[in-house]
């Protein structure tokens, strides 16, 4: 028993890292580190090629709806670049510095960049519906700003839904003096 403890605490000497996982605890096995960066590059670098089929048009003449919702794939595909983004960054620095030991951290590097695409839509429908208060330059041809916009949530998208959750406690704040239900 005495072993175990000692070998659970040894650090790596130059990452000062766990060379061993602590008792219970699994490390991600090197197949899903392989499926977490292929996954995470496809989503940056395919959100790009899917800007680039929308911007040329080339998707409107066989899928004639795309037309009717193009607004709202763009910013969801910058919602994807910025989660990927954030999350391949995430990845890389937390593999080189020998971090990558909980398995449970999946989870985090496949559904955050999801969650991201559609609150990037729906932070953009909140501020053009006027809820939350940021105006945005008007351009012929394409909505710059609103995109941009998007980006950034996709790329903070646990802080920008932190926020969104005191905005909605307080737009919706039971004990307080703006609604009183009985």
């Amino acid at each position: 028993m005495r072993e175990q403890s000692h070998r659970d605490t040894r650090l790596h000497p130059r990452s000062h890292t766990l060379l061993y996982p602590p008792k219970g605890v699994k490390w991600m096995n090197k197949w899903m580190k392989a499926v977490i960066l292929i996954y995470l590059s496809i989503l940056f670098f395919g959100s790009f090629i899917a800007i680039g089929f929308l911007w040329t048009g080339a998707l409107e003449k066989p899928f004639p709806y795309i037309a009717d919702i193009k607004i709202f794939l763009y910013y969801f595909f910058a919602g994807a670049i910025g989660g990927s983004l954030r999350h391949l960054y995430m990845f890389c620095s937390h593999y080189m510095a020998g971090e990558l030991t909980n398995y449970r951290h999946w989870i985090m590097y496949i559904f955050y960049p999801i969650f991201a695409t559609g609150t990037a839509v729906v932070a953009v429908t909140l501020i053009q519906s006027g809820i939350l208060l940021i105006e945005f330059v008007d351009f012929e041809q394409a909505p710059f700003a609103e995109i941009s916009f998007a980006f950034f949530v996709g790329f903070g998208f646990n802080r920008f839904v932190n926020k969104l959750n005191t905005v909605s406690k307080n737009m919706f704040n039971q004990n307080g003096s703006n609604t009183k239900n009985k």
